[in-house]
């Protein structure tokens, strides 16, 4: 398999969208169990544009059914880690039918591509995706609830609403509620889709409004139930004894003081993958205790002696190889996207500027470390995870225990972060190959330590930045170098550049109007694994970027929010594909449906300067920095204020974004994702892991730091620009623009720049 398949931003769009509603068969109506029995019940079928494992139409059913008490069951199959998914999709289509949102039951789908085709929930793509399909449900199924009633009040169909889970008649006085009404809906044949007519935007109830997540409750009252709560009679705990340095391996292991803890059960090798690229999907190798407790695990795991052999990358320091980075971009690389002409005696027209920008590996750090439950029997193996990848998840733990996927079942529990972690499944397939080498449920569980030094980490990037201005002081050309480790590089060491998927995220799409531009990449070796982090490359291509913007306006006597404007230009669609030098990827969607257009930046950057009050602050002196970048198709534009408070501690009062994300479907989950954006970007700018003798120096929070309540920022502001264009992501274009606007307020409090994360304030 080739583990890019499931990385969401590589992959081309698959063209048109499209998608069709069934009536599922017997066979399919037993599989869902617990769906409404002589109810309403209608498939999704979706024909998308977006990612995908490969350019043929793939076909995500969903399913809505509606039973005689009124209940709305909708099976939601998008995995739910905090952003609200699980809720906003279910609610789109609650919303078009006219259902009562008390009367909703959300029910998690398990992983079956068959049934549910795409659940990979990463990328910020979920809900353009599927924002329109579940209008169309949702429409089509209130069509069948409205025509049952007019039929048997002899009416115009016309002249009946829909409100509350009733469908009424006003003139008659006559009402049903959809219980009373599916049993006639059921027999009706499902209409054309020219037939069905969506509500107007003003017309919606929850669409644009804030909705609490489905789980709320549960979650705030422990009730809810994540992958470590899951509890099988005669289950085992693993902890499993990892090679400390990618490609290491086992030359020989005593298990016998392990053997003396009480609750050990017993001791198992993984052999797990071999060589340099360990893949995406596969186990370390490792050494697991098996007990009947954590606890005991973690102390078998003390006592375990394992002699490896550590391989080609035992020599690797992360610090050294950043600054053989830094010293490759001084070089010519790889050209990557050229407009107009770079001959030396251009770029050295009037001054010039040149800058280096160093930001290091990142780990995820979701509060929930990786864990999984599988239980083996009688040839067939049934896992429980927090999974952002239910089919990826599936197929590996068919590979660990070598049987068909269709003797794996899937069950996602809810998530206590992703950040894209989680959608790889190498816990999964560790927990699958213990369950049948023990013949028990095995629940694998991770420590904070695990997670932090066998993660798929944030490659660390060096960049070089030169620009020089005109005679007029405009600037006149833009030579922008990057180099970071591949995250192709985990499956194949021969990939030594970025693909273009990850050049496309903040680098390729350089928007603003400089006559000559060039952007190019350099060579850089995985020596750990490498994968994708809440908002990928845009996070150092936007630090390093926004913050060489901040310093040119300052060189050329411009406000840094004056010059973007002007850098942006007269209001248009934006091309780049002439300019790319490979597949400009857009994130998986066509350009024509989701082009570039200035216009909707130039917005979101007058409304945060407005909302901020940006002149005033500047009046006032106060420490206030700004940026602005798309990413995931979205627009976002950012103000971070910074101050000393009286024992000298940095403290950030005030964090304001303006995002135009099209449609705003649920807003109190957008409002949601940028203000947790904020915190985790704050934590990326002054956090690092770093390498040492091929292995990761820092252990668990007191060395990898992400902040606490008192570093926080005191108020976020979100503010939205009222949309009705295709609903874009929220969960990854927070991130980018914090940590420039962070350094550029900085910057002003101390007069220092910063071109080297993470921060030492």
């Amino acid at each position: 398999m080739n583990n890019n398949e499931h990385i969401p931003f590589i992959n081309k769009a698959l063209g048109k969208d499209q998608s069709s509603l069934f009536r599922p068969s017997r066979r399919e109506f037993l599989k869902l169990g617990s769906l409404a029995a002589g109810g309403l019940l209608i498939g999704i079928q979706v024909k998308c544009s977006g990612p995908s494992k490969d350019t043929s139409t793939f076909s995500p059913n969903v399913y809505l059914s509606i039973d005689k008490d009124s209940t709305v069951s909708i099976i939601a199959h998008r995995s739910e880690m905090g952003t609200g998914i699980r809720t906003t999709l279910p609610m789109v289509l609650a919303d078009e039918l006219g259902a009562d949102w008390k009367k909703v039951r959300i029910e998690q789908a398990v992983g079956d591509e068959e049934k549910y085709g795409d659940q990979n929930t990463d990328g910020s793509y979920s809900i353009r995706m599927f924002y329109e399909p579940m209008r169309k449900a949702g429409a089509t199924a209130r069509y069948m609830l409205v025509k049952a009633a007019a039929d048997s009040w002899d009416v115009d169909m016309k002249e009946c609403t829909v409100k509350d889970s009733a469908v009424s008649h006003a003139s008659s006085g006559k009402s049903a509620s959809f219980g009373e009404l599916v049993e006639a809906a059921a027999k009706l044949d499902l209409p054309n889709e020219g037939g069905v007519e969506l509500k107007a935007f003003k017309d919606y109830k929850l669409i644009g409004k804030d909705v609490p997540i489905y789980d709320l409750k549960d979650i705030v009252t422990g009730k809810a139930k994540f992958g470590a709560d899951v509890e099988l009679p005669e289950m085992l705990v693993a902890v499993i004894g990892r090679s400390p340095v990618v490609g290491a391996k086992i030359k020989s292991f005593d298990k016998s003081k392990a053997m003396e803890i009480q609750g050990v059960q017993e001791v198992v090798q993984i052999e797990g993958s071999e060589g340099i690229a360990p893949g995406l999907d596969k186990a370390l190798p490792g050494v697991a205790v098996l007990a009947t407790n954590t606890w005991a695990a973690i102390k078998g795991r003390e006592a375990l002696q394992i002699d490896w052999d550590l391989g080609e990358n035992q020599d690797f320091d992360s610090g050294k190889q950043l600054s053989e980075m830094l010293q490759r971009t001084a070089g010519e690389g790889q050209t990557r996207r050229e407009r107009g002409n770079f001959a030396p005696a251009n770029f050295l027209q009037g001054d010039a500027m040149e800058k280096t920008y160093l930001a290091p590996f990142y780990a995820h750090a979701t509060i929930e470390p990786p864990a999984a439950i599988a239980n083996y029997a009688d040839g067939e193996l049934e896992i429980w995870a927090p999974t952002q990848h239910p089919q990826w998840a599936r197929e590996a733990a068919a590979a660990a225990v070598d049987l068909p996927v269709e003797k794996v079942r899937v069950n996602v529990t809810l998530l206590g972060g992703g950040f894209g972690r989680k959608s790889k499944p190498d816990f999964v397939a560790e927990a699958a190959f213990l369950s049948k080498a023990m013949g028990k449920p095995v629940r694998v569980q991770w420590t904070r330590e695990d997670d932090l030094h066998h993660d798929f980490y944030h490659s660390h990037s060096a960049q070089r930045i030169r620009a020089s201005l005109d005679g007029s002081g405009k600037i006149y050309s833009w030579n922008h170098h990057t180099v970071f480790p591949a995250i192709g590089a985990t499956s194949n060491p021969d990939e030594l550049h970025p693909s273009d998927g990850e050049m496309g995220l903040g680098a390729l799409d350089f928007p603003y109007n400089i006559p000559h531009i060039r952007l190019e990449s350099h060579e850089s070796k995985a020596h750990t694994r490498i994968g994708w982090l809440r908002s990928v490359s845009n996070i150092h291509h936007a630090f390093a970027i926004c913050s060489m913007l901040d310093e040119l306006a300052e060189k050329r006597g411009l406000d840094p929010i004056d010059q973007v404007l002007e850098l942006l230009g007269e209001d248009q669609t934006l091309s780049f594909e002439d300019e790319v030098k490979g597949t400009f990827g857009n994130y998986g969607e066509p350009y024509e449906k989701f082009p570039w257009e200035t216009a909707r930046m130039k917005k979101v950057v007058k409304k945060v300067a407005e909302a901020a009050q940006w002149e005033k602050a500047k009046r006032e002196g106060k420490n206030i920095g700004f940026a602005a970048h798309k990413s995931f198709l979205t627009y976002v534009a950012c103000t971070v204020t910074v101050d000393k408070d009286s024992k000298g501690n940095l403290v950030i009062p005030e964090v304001h974004y303006a995002v135009d994300c099209g449609v705003a479907v649920n807003t109190d989950r957008v409002r949601s994702q940028f203000e947790g954006g904020a915190q985790f970007a704050l934590s990326l700018a002054t956090s690092a892991i770093t390498f040492k003798d091929g292995k990761v120096q820092q252990n668990n929070f007191d060395g990898y730091k992400i902040i606490r309540m008192p570093q926080a920022p005191k108020k976020t502001y979100v503010h939205i620009v009222e949309s009705q264009e295709k609903p874009t992501g929220v969960g990854e274009p927070p991130v980018p623009p914090f940590i420039p606007a962070l350094c550029n307020a900085l910057y002003k409090m101390t007069g220092k720049r910063i071109y080297e994360l993470p921060l030492s304030v």
